[in-house]
């Protein structure tokens, strides 16, 4: 079931009326029934992989739990990750693997094609498979306690709104807020009914408004003069970031009507001056899952410069093929893992011809953004583009540097109103950073009003209503 769709508006006050009607183990059930409705709403047959996955991990929390030895707890915690990056192996990368190995074959002469599997990738597995293994892992390092009501461990891995495409809420996180409830409040559910606008805007109005374009460039860079391609690239860097962040912000603010506090999971990122800022930026609750359970464990900046490249690199490499069974994801994951490298290696040489050149700092700051942002740009390509061979397509359109004047953009209605999009955009999120506003101004019911209303607004004038998927859903 879409946030952006005609189901779910159905669907929505059904839930909330049941949720706020019940109280403790009933609120669970509405919890967990709702859940399963919302995800099974789009194939019923993987709502028992998901309760494969809970069991696996609720039977696998109680024998941490009640293992005294320290070997024991390994074997435990070994049967979660062996059986939880099983069933993801098997759903999103069997095939690509056995692809890898058949074309890397071919050059000794090996031809005959292999049997892949036909399966369909499983909306949301890479978001709960990561959330239950979080689980594992804090009761074995000791930080958590054990669940041992199963109906609200269950409810914890499918809570419905970040379910299928996160954020990804910790267990320290969300157990803690099943375990008691919560009233209903008008001011909570004020605050999460104007997040959840703000997601809509982002997503109907903002993303799927860019989306044609991109596609079109995309599915086609050699149509393209080389200034719509840099369009269409530009483009795609906001059309991701309001897909994204747009479902996290009905994610969470869905969380905050019924009382919940997933906390934040995109923070401004394209005003980042620095690739490890923007990585504290961007996705939040899976880069920070990806410094806890992975570059932390390999040794972090343990162990000497060369040990952290590596594990920089490691890490974003992994991250990137955690976004999809492709060369193109690893390859946006190594991209980046070399931007963190070589910001370490030449960021306090930057930073010293600063001091010793005297730039002002708003100079300084604003050609980082720049260089982060176009760096971030070209390493979307890789990500957007479906092969190898469209990648190139789009860099050759690029370096061809002919037909860069706005004469030769394509499509010049789309385009200006995609840039006017854009534009409101960064304008609200720079004014949200360097205005600082009352909260007692924002909690007016005038106020409070008029923000509404000018959301409401933008998504009736500029949405887009065919019930586009949201891009995440496909990792």
């Amino acid at each position: 079931m879409l946030f952006n769709s005609i189901p779910f508006l159905v669907f929505l006050p059904a839930f909330l009326a049941a949720y706020f009607a019940t109280r403790g183990a009933a609120r669970l059930a509405v919890c967990l029934a709702g859940s399963y409705l919302f995800y099974g709403w789009w194939d019923w047959r993987f709502l028992g992989l998901i309760a494969l996955s809970t069991g696996i991990d609720y039977v696998v929390g109680l024998k941490i739990a009640g293992a005294e030895a320290q070997p024991a707890k390994r074997r435990w915690l070994m049967l979660s990750l062996t059986s939880n990056l099983g069933l993801l192996a098997v759903f999103k990368y069997f095939n690509f693997f056995l692809d890898s190995v058949w074309r890397a074959t071919g050059f000794f002469g090996f031809s005959e094609s292999p049997a892949f599997l036909a399966v369909i990738l499983p909306v949301g597995i890479s978001f709960y498979t990561f959330q239950t293994l979080s689980y594992s892992i804090d009761l074995y390092r000791g930080t958590i306690e054990v669940e041992r009501n199963l109906l609200r461990f269950a409810t914890y891995v499918a809570f419905f709104p970040q379910l299928v495409a996160g954020p990804i809420v910790r267990a320290s996180l969300l157990l803690p807020q099943l375990r008691r409830d919560h009233p209903f409040l008008w001011s909570g559910f004020l605050l999460g009914l104007g997040q959840v606008l703000l997601g809509y805007v982002k997503k109907v109005a903002i993303a799927d408004s860019l989306a044609p374009f991109v596609d079109r460039v995309f599915d086609a860079p050699e149509a393209f003069t080389p200034i719509s391609v840099v369009i269409g690239v530009f483009f795609y860097a906001f059309q991701i970031y309001c897909d994204f962040s747009g479902y996290s912000d009905i994610a969470i603010g869905l969380a905050r009507m019924l009382g919940y506090d997933f906390g934040v999971n995109f923070d401004t990122p394209y005003f980042s001056r620095s690739f490890s800022e923007f990585w504290t930026r961007w996705h939040i609750s899976l880069s920070s899952w990806l410094r806890d359970y992975l570059y932390i464990p390999l040794g972090g900046n343990r162990g000497g410069t060369l040990f952290t490249y590596r594990n920089l690199v490691i890490t974003m490499l992994l991250g990137g093929l955690w976004h999809g069974a492709s060369w193109n994801f690893v390859l946006w994951g190594a991209l980046h893992g070399l931007y963190l490298v070589l910001q370490r290696l030449i960021g306090p040489s930057y930073g010293r011809l600063v001091e010793r050149l005297r730039i002002p700092r708003v100079v300084s700051d604003g050609l980082s953004l720049v260089v982060v942002f176009a760096l971030t740009c070209f390493a979307w390509i890789f990500f957007r583009s479906p092969t190898w061979a469209t990648s190139m397509d789009i860099l050759q359109q690029i370096a061809s540097l002919d037909r860069l004047a706005f004469a030769d953009v394509q499509l010049k209605v789309v385009v200006l109103k995609g840039f006017l999009l854009i534009g409101m955009l960064v304008t609200a999120e720079a004014w949200s950073k360097t205005v600082v506003v009352p909260s007692a101004v924002l909690d007016r019911p005038v106020a409070r009003t008029l923000a509404y209303a000018a959301a409401l607004w933008l998504i009736v004038l500029f949405g887009t209503f065919d019930g586009g998927q949201f891009i995440y859903f496909q990792f």
